[in-house]
């Protein structure tokens, strides 16, 4: 397939929009959303254009409301290859197609950046998540069906999946590590990563090819941590305890992803990292997922304003990505006032919230999520071609 993607210079912080002005904070805006009609309307090379769009990320979820809202897929869905197909088999077909067709128009993107940006993400399975093996085997074979320099492989970092990750990238597949919530759980990724690069780089292995995401979620803490402030403060009597309580309230997302930043900026320097860096190798860089703002009271671009970055990514849904466009406002965000980011997570312990507690139940409830998304896609997708789900 060719393309006439035009590639957006660079933006400059006067620019007047927002999404574009990302770019010269060093911060790569992603779209988290796939549809047929988008890659062929002309949509996604517009997006590129008019607002400096330099990747897109898919998940279960977003499949399932392409397939099951739209009549996009009757071509596949009706076709007669359909009927020899299970559903997986179905949605494999859909999906991989779109990512084909996705990457190849972001394909000028990854050439301008130098393989920084351009990339589309496809999820294994999340069925898979507590599989080590199933978890390789699937990613391999995705990988290869795909067969694009610029696919991602989405792996969730559950325990298991953290092998997996270490194992991919050694291979040299480029990883999109998804439903992040913890540092603790990030450093582990980050490591993953580093090992995997001097595995390769020990046998004499190309590392400059291979290029990885950490997708840490946002908003996902802050609806949880949220409810958990909320019912304390229904009993609440003492007046310290009602403010230190409110204090925390709509804070303790932000504050972990601004610690972590900060973790990547030690992990990603010093000896270690620039051995590899002088052998190619680009970072691991953190990529902010589900950042729409869940909470009405808050503002509807907050976890984008606030985790404005170098060497980051956004992967920003389309509503809150209209949103940001209109009224986004621009600052270095990411690393203001570290020591209160610091003083916010102290302040969840002192209010008897385990931060750890909360990110393992996020875990647990993303594989969920999206496990449950991705059956309601296999039994739509089966039931609209009339085949076993």
């Amino acid at each position: 397939m060719t393309t006439t993607t035009t590639v957006p210079n660079l933006g400059t912080a006067e620019d007047a929009n927002p999404l574009k002005a990302l770019l010269a904070f060093g911060q790569s805006p992603w779209m988290d959303y796939i549809r047929r009609d988008l890659l062929t309307s002309g949509g996604l090379k517009k997006y590129i254009h008019d607002d400096g769009l330099r990747g897109m990320t898919s998940n279960p979820s977003i499949f399932e409301k392409a397939i099951t809202g739209s009549n996009v897929y009757s071509d596949i869905l009706n076709s007669p290859e359909a009927k020899k197909l299970d559903a997986k088999g179905l949605f494999e077909r859909i999906a991989i197609r779109d990512v084909q067709d996705a990457c190849d128009i972001f394909k000028p993107v990854y050439a301008e950046s130098k393989r920084r940006d351009g990339y589309v993400s496809l999820e294994v399975s999340p069925y898979l998540a507590n599989d080590t093996k199933g978890t390789i085997d699937e990613a391999r074979r995705l990988w290869k069906s795909v067969d694009r320099p610029n696919v991602m492989i989405k792996v969730p970092a559950t325990p298991e999946c953290i092998p997996a990750i270490r194992q991919l990238l050694e291979d040299g597949l480029n990883i999109n590590i998804t439903l992040l919530f913890a540092q603790s759980a990030y450093e582990q990724v980050a490591e993953a990563f580093l090992a995997a690069l001097e595995a390769r780089a020990a046998k004499g292995q190309d590392i400059s090819q291979i290029a990885s995401v950490a997708s840490f979620f946002v908003s996902r803490i802050d609806s949880l941590i949220d409810g958990k402030v909320d019912e304390k403060l229904k009993t609440a009597a003492d007046p310290a305890q009602k403010a230190l309580l409110e204090s925390i309230h709509g804070k303790i997302a932000i504050a972990n992803a601004k610690l972590t930043y900060k973790k990547y900026q030690e992990l990603f320097s010093g000896a270690r990292w620039n051995a590899l860096a002088a052998k190619g190798s680009q970072t691991q860089r953190l990529l902010w997922a589900s950042t729409s703002t869940k909470n009405p009271k808050y503002r509807d671009v907050l976890y984008v304003e606030e985790l404005i970055g170098a060497d980051t990514v956004d992967t920003i849904p389309p509503a809150t990505f209209d949103a940001f466009r209109d009224h986004g406002k621009l600052r270095n965000s990411l690393t203001e006032d570290l020591n209160a980011a610091r003083t916010t997570m102290d302040n969840l312990a002192k209010a008897g919230i385990s931060m750890k507690e909360v990110t393992d139940k996020l875990l647990v409830d993303g594989v969920k999520l999206f496990s449950d998304a991705f059956k309601q896609l296999l039994d739509a997708t089966g039931k609209s071609a009339g085949v076993n789900a």
